[in-house]
């Protein structure tokens, strides 16, 4: 009787140990499991923005880029870069000599030369269609990395070739002339330094 209370005595331990072991378990390596996240974030700077953005130009490219080597077959990428390039007038720098005073009824407006703000490739909507020729893992992020690249630039070419600083003049004519005149009284005429 004492053997068989033993074994009977084993086996529930033996049980309750397995259930433990499969609890942790179970807990320890559940993918939906509650993460813990820690961050610690460090404001690097703050910048004041007087820049008003007149005109963005929305835009799609194909890119083929390859790497041509003398040895093994060439490195090629395709690539559709999807992206955004925005024209600006930064307004902190009008001061007080930039506006002219023509007679009773006048007045000159000198805005600051248009700029670009920024250019931004859209991550989510680009993609890469053909890598080739790459063989090691390195290969491939030098590929992609330099394709990136070369959209932002590409990008901002296009972007150019299209006048986008023309056309952010013409927007800061449309827009300043009529609000200013409105809230002047006077007849105003926009310049650019």
């Amino acid at each position: 009787m004492f053997r068989r209370f033993v074994v009977i005595f084993g086996f529930f331990i033996t049980f309750g140990v397995l259930l433990i072991a499969a609890w942790l378990a179970y807990h320890k390596f559940n993918p939906t499991a509650d993460h813990v996240i820690r961050e610690e974030v460090m404001l690097e700077r703050i910048a004041d923005i007087g820049k008003l953005e007149l005109v963005k130009y929305s835009m799609k490219d194909v890119i083929e880029r390859k790497e041509l080597r003398y040895f093994f077959p060439d490195q090629r990428v395709l690539f559709i870069a999807v992206g955004e390039v925005t024209g600006c007038i930064d307004l902190k720098k009008i001061t007080e000599k930039d506006i002219v005073k023509q007679g009773s009824n006048a007045i000159t407006i000198y805005l600051p030369a248009p700029e670009i703000c920024y250019v931004r490739l859209d991550h989510k909507r680009s993609k890469i269609y053909d890598i080739s020729g790459a063989w090691l893992p390195g290969d491939t992020q030098h590929l992609v990395e330099g394709v990136y690249k070369l959209a932002e630039q590409r990008l901002l070419k296009n972007a150019q070739e299209m006048d986008i600083l023309g056309k952010t003049k013409e927007n800061a004519e449309i827009i300043f002339k009529p609000m200013l005149a409105n809230i002047t009284g006077l007849e105003v005429t926009i310049a650019f330094r």
